[in-house]
């Protein structure tokens, strides 16, 4: 009930103000009073909390809302007043006798939560929520229901703009090359172009996505698609309190999932622990004809079942001091376990001229694997003022160790009985990285602020990758020196950073510069070197990049907006793509990588448009890239064969010389009623690419969308439903052509115990469709593939909060790891 009054009082607020002054007042002329509402204990901003100028008779006589920021800017007749703050849940305030003679700034309040109104408080909308800044989006996805027992990785492929496929490979409007960071920074637990970990974390961890598609000079300029940053949840309220969620499916998969958070006014513990047992099953078919005419058997049929195992452990553990009022010191550690059991049977038919199946071997490909990653992170924070004036510091160390080993065990059955050699395959990845960083934020006068800073991230990895090959007929294995080496690699990035902006009436700009100095070293340690087609082993690389940022945004009125964007973007080789000895996933299959790797450079423009009605949110963008020496995946024939006959394929990143991408995007947020919350986004988008390899034309033009919807539906006994559906559309590059895919969710849950437990069911991918299917043509062969990395589940998960309930109505959800600039 509480609840209710306050926003018909924020209505009428509005509506008071609205109106003209009455003939015959006593008001001369209007004052600009300005101020700030913080939530006591946290110093987080509110935003939509209600200011109310009241006359001595007991009137209102104007009023307003607080921004995203929680500051209000108000006109006031002169006079004496009680000013009046109120948001929901929240202690009502009174300032009394406050005479406004002259433009005002009033000092900031601080609102306190009202614990007896909790019960009464709205739950908002628990479907993907947006909130817009100059350089960035902000989805709140951590109550989406389908996401419930569901992995980060997941999660990610609810967000507009972001596209997971089945491989798990991340993309953002259509482009793999996306930057993800973890509470603003670089981490082992999302490492660049590996999404191994997030698929171990759960959904329920994440607080919010931020998609950057125009990043500012604060981000690193690493990733030409943009900037994903995941943001962890920090409980920010006062006291102990926390959750439990546990959850069970099918194919089996169980976890339990704890976070516990102690909050006092000089120290906040966090913590959030899990353990998850998933079993993914996936297959897979490739059809192989080859063209020419001297091969014996023209026609090769694989047929592939996986069967994955995964155990994995991760905990968060961390705690953050408030040295003064002001400023605080934050030391946290992460700990990620993983122990995988993974088997690959698959089942090759050769046919010969005659269409007649000629030999059948099966290749069982048994790979352990276990991960370690260690972080600890440290964080100083020093608020100079409550006006953003602020300096920060950071230091991150991690270490991570990663042991894979495969034995390939290989066989013919036909037209009879053979054992072919076996092959034990050990790869040992150990990486160590440390980052520094320092910000600065000066604000200048009431509109201005100026940043700089520094950040230097240097990472090692060292690849150890033996084979070795049984020595048929003995049971002796001896290494294999054209396969085996030792691969050391190190990035140094050391980066410097400055921008300003400032806001002119409904004008605000972003301006900023950023250089980055990059060293790239890699020494190859190999017994033989015949399979590298004389490729360089070592190399060491030094290049200096200047990467200019600029948004702008222009506010037609409060509920609507024009933003553009311009900035350039990176794309630093990894590691995996530079190694010259070729590693495989089967042994028709090889990949390699290129030391000649150049990085690419890409210009990136974006023009977005905001329109915010009573139950409708919509937001459209038109974005052009354009990207030097990208790089592109070619497969070619060897003209090598395998010991029993197939031909090698060699899968090879190059440097392709232009890559020009354009698209549009749209979302619509759409809540007709309370009972029922509508979310759909679309993106469409063009690119082409021009360049040649080896006197082969691998240019190529794709025109693709995919599109996502959701609806959510309360009904009745504290129960919803909801629907997920994503679809995306055919793409093809120079080789390859890969039709389009549906896949489509569906959960629902109910709350028990006053909504202090929840329980829920969701099925993912509902008519099992979610399947890569794709074509691949060259000169000398033909491939089409069908690929399902896990196949239809079905998951039940309960949610038990202590002191805890679900989410409060709030405005912006800020965190202390929120790493975003000047805002407009």
């Amino acid at each position: 009930m509480r609840s209710t009054i306050t926003l018909l009082f924020c209505f009428v607020s509005l509506l008071t103000f609205a109106q003209p002054s009455t003939p015959g007042s006593p008001v001369d002329r209007d004052y600009k009073v300005t101020g700030i509402v913080l939530e006591k204990g946290t110093d987080l901003p509110l935003e939509y909390a209600a200011v109310s100028f009241i006359d001595a008779n007991g009137q209102v006589v104007a009023g307003g809302i607080t921004d995203m920021e929680g500051k209000y800017d108000i006109k006031v007749p002169a006079g004496t007043y009680t000013v009046q703050y109120d948001f929901i849940s929240f202690k009502q305030i009174k300032l009394s006798n406050q005479v406004i003679d002259k433009n005002t700034n009033l000092p900031p309040v601080y609102l306190e939560l009202d614990s007896e109104s909790l019960d009464e408080v709205v739950v908002r909308a628990e479907t993907t929520e947006v909130q817009i800044r100059l350089d960035k989006k902000i989805y709140n996805i951590g109550k989406d229901l389908t996401t419930s027992g569901a992995t980060v990785s997941d999660a990610l492929n609810n967000v507009p703009s972001v596209t997971v496929d089945v491989e798990g490979n991340i993309a953002l409007r259509g482009n793999e090359n996306v930057r993800i960071l973890i509470n603003g920074r670089p981490s082992a637990i999302a490492g660049f172009g590996s999404t191994d970990a997030l698929r171990q974390l759960p959904a329920e961890a994440i607080e919010r996505v931020e998609v950057i598609t125009s990043p500012s000079a604060r981000y690193d300029a690493e990733g030409t698609a943009g900037i994903l940053n995941i943001v962890l949840r920090k409980e920010k309220t006062l006291g102990l309190n926390g959750s439990i969620i546990t959850n069970f499916g099918y194919p089996w998969s169980a976890g339990i999932n704890g976070n516990v958070n102690l909050r006092t006014n000089k120290f906040n513990i966090f913590n959030t622990t899990g353990f998850r047992y998933r079993e993914s099953p996936g297959n897979a078919i490739f059809e192989n004809r080859y063209l020419s005419q001297n091969r014996e058997n023209p026609f090769v049929n694989e047929s592939r079942d996986y069967d994955r195992v995964g155990r994995n452990f991760n905990s968060n553990l961390g705690i953050e001091y408030f040295l003064t009022e002001n400023s605080s010191l934050t030391a946290s550690g992460f700990v990620r376990i993983g122990n995988d059991d993974d088997l690959t049977t698959n089942v090759t038919d050769e046919f010969n001229m005659n269409s007649a199946l000629a030999i059948t071997t099966i290749r069982e490909e048994l790979e352990t694997e276990d991960d370690k990653n260690y972080q600890l992170a440290l964080n100083y924070r020093n608020q100079f003022d409550k006006n953003g004036h602020e300096l920060t510091a950071d230091f991150q160390y991690e270490v991570s160790d990663e042991t894979e080993s495969a034995d390939i065990l290989e066989f013919i059955t036909f037209p009879s009985r053979m054992d072919l050699p076996t092959e034990i395959v050990t790869t040992i990845e150990d990486q160590t990285e440390y980052l520094a960083q320092v910000d600065y934020v000066l604000p200048i006068g009431e509109n201005a602020q100026f940043e700089a800073g520094y950040r230097g991230n240097f990472q090692e990895t060292i690849t150890d990758f033996t084979v070795m090959d049984e020595v048929l007929g003995t049971g002796n294995f001896v290494r294999n020196d054209s396969l085996s080496n030792i691969f050391d690699f190190q990035q140094n990035v050391n980066a410097l950073y400055t921008q300003y902006g400032n806001k002119f009436g409904k004008f605000s700009f972003l301006l900023g510069l950023r250089l980055e100095s990059t060293e790239l070293k890699g020494e190859v340690t190999a017994e033989d070197i015949s399979t590298t087609n004389n490729l360089d082993l070592n190399f060491d690389e030094d290049y200096l990049g200047l990467f200019p940022t600029l948004n702008l945004i222009y506010e037609l009125n409060d509920r609507e907006n024009i933003t553009l964007g311009y900035n350039r973007r990176i794309n630093r080789p990894r590691h995996w793509f530079l190694n010259p000895f070729p590693s495989r996933s089967s042994e028709a299959n090889v990949f390699q990588g290129n030391p000649g790797l150049d990085p690419a450079y890409a210009s990136a423009y974006d023009l977005g448009y905001l329109k915010r009605w009573d139950k409708i949110t919509l937001t459209t963008s038109i974005y052009y890239q354009y990207e030097t020496d990208s790089f592109e995946r070619i497969q070619e024939d060897t003209g090598e064969l395998t010991p029993n006959g197939i031909p090698i394929i060699r899968t090879l990143p190059i440097n392709l010389s232009t890559n020009e991408r354009i698209g549009f995007e749209a979302g619509i947020l759409y809540n007709p009623a309370r009972w029922l919350r509508l979310n759909s986004s679309f993106n469409l988008f063009r690119f082409s690419t021009e360049g040649e390899f080896n006197g082969v034309d691998y240019g190529a033009e794709n025109t693709s969308w995919f599109a996502r919807a959701s609806a959510k539906v309360s009904l009745p006994a504290k129960i919803d439903w909801q629907t997920n559906a994503f679809y995306r559309g055919p793409t093809n590059n120079a080789q390859t052509e890969s039709e389009g895919i549906l896949s489509i969710n569906v959960a629902m849950s109910k709350d028990l115990f006053n909504e202090n437990a929840t329980v829920a069911f969701n099925v993912s991918d509902l008519f099992n469709s979610r399947k890569r299917m794709s074509r691949t043509e060259t000169e000398t062969f033909i491939s089409e593939s069908e690929f399902q990395w896990r196949q239809r589940s079905f998951n039940l998960s309960f949610t038990y909060r202590f002191n805890q309930k679900k989410q409060r109505q709030r405005g912006r959800e800020g965190g202390d790891y929120d790493d975003e600039g000047f805002e407009g």
